[in-house]
């Protein structure tokens, strides 16, 4: 199948439409994905690799990059880990059936969401569309858009989908960090099961071998307990799931 890379953005496409950048260095695959995700309304740019990923990102506003993780040269892990450093960018990584370590690895340097090749093109595009709107639709918490929660000095604004220090400081929070201490905050001080948090964080059926939100929480802890002897916030309860300690206040 001829290769169909593209790496710079449609002409024809309209601004409204989001634009994702598709790194793979099969052919077939970027082809298959980018007339998938064109006939549902998505701008696709292609890429080979993390070169090929740079130069597009220099030049396009990208919404979000699907990124294998098995690519010539730098690999889909080290170029995510380059990308979380200076941005937030939404990551769904491409990884080998049934690899965990990849998936966990993946989502430790920020990844936020994986899927497994082989793939179906609707779960990708599943995949993505949920992703997208965690990142663009700022959640209405019990019917009062736009307010502030507070906790232990720190302020979260739904609005902005911004998390501040008690310094006053932005602190960087991927997507999936995000959805999971909105969860938190929405609830605080009751036990969530993983499950429940799979479902509110990921939006997909939890599974016994998933460890994804116990990345996820690991990641969030170093940056709300910054130091061993910072009292806890996110407390696990043993066989039953996590909790969320600090009282939490609307502003």
């Amino acid at each position: 199948m001829p290769d169909e890379h593209m790496p710079f953005p449609s002409v024809a496409a309209t601004e409204t439409e989001p634009h994702v950048l598709v790194v793979d260095d099969d052919g077939e695959i970027r082809t298959l994905v980018a007339k998938f995700l064109r006939d549902n309304g998505f701008r696709v740019s292609t890429a080979r690799d993390g070169r090929e990923m740079r130069d597009v990102l220099a030049v396009a506003a990208i919404n979000l990059v699907v990124l294998d993780i098995m690519l010539p040269g730098t690999n889909g892990l080290d170029l995510a880990r380059d990308l979380r450093r200076t941005s937030t960018l939404p990551i769904v990584m491409l990884t080998a059936k049934g690899d965990e370590t990849d998936r966990v690895v993946g989502l430790e340097i920020g990844a936020d969401d994986y899927i497994a090749k082989p793939f179906s093109p609707r779960e990708l595009l599943a995949r993505i569309k949920a992703v997208l709107r965690r990142v663009n639709i700022a959640p209405v918490v019990s019917g009062t858009p736009g307010k502030l929660f507070r906790f232990e000095g720190w302020t979260l604004d739904p609005a902005r989908r911004e998390l501040t220090d008690p310094a006053g400081v932005v602190v960087d929070l991927s997507t999936g960090e995000y959805d999971l201490l909105l969860s938190f905050i929405e609830g605080p001080q009751r036990v969530l099961s993983r499950d429940q948090l799979l479902d509110r964080a990921h939006n997909r059926v939890a599974s016994g071998f998933d460890r994804s939100i116990d990345v996820q929480i690991s990641r969030l802890r170093r940056k709300i307990e910054p130091t061993e002897d910072a009292p806890p916030m996110i407390k696990t309860v043993r066989g039953a799931g996590y909790m969320f300690v600090p009282k939490v206040e609307r502003a």
